[in-house]
């Protein structure tokens, strides 16, 4: 929800972060798939959001919108921490079976998708 008023970038992040909200909202009504969907978006914001910390980009680095990303990233870190949740509730939407060779693969496919959104705001 911080992101919101962040200028919009190639990555949306407005958009994304207002997915992220809805998606909570769902969760908190008891909905099992939420978590993977709040998991996702937040690997989708973070290449809106962590240059605008650490690098200063779309605005001149000035001091309000450097807080707000910062806060914006130390909330994304609780569904970080939940990835592993997430693979397991993906493996179960896709109507697979739960093994725990599967929710390796899809939890090692986050990580990749979590390790290629860091790295796009460099290219």
């Amino acid at each position: 929800m911080l992101a919101l008023p962040l200028a919009q970038s190639t990555w949306h992040g407005p958009e994304v972060a207002a997915v992220l909200a809805i998606s909570a909202v769902a969760l908190f009504a008891g909905q099992r798939w939420a978590i993977a969907l709040i998991v996702i978006a937040e690997l989708f914001l973070l290449p809106t959001v962590w240059p605008r910390a650490f690098l200063g980009a779309a605005g001149g680095g000035d001091l309000a919108s450097r807080v707000v990303a910062l806060v914006t990233l130390a909330a994304i870190v609780p569904g970080v921490l939940a990835m592993r949740r997430a693979a397991t509730v993906l493996v179960v939407m896709t109507g697979r079976r739960r093994t725990q060779q599967i929710c390796r693969r899809v939890h090692a496919g986050l990580l990749a998708v979590a390790a290629f959104a860091l790295l796009v705001p460099l290219l």
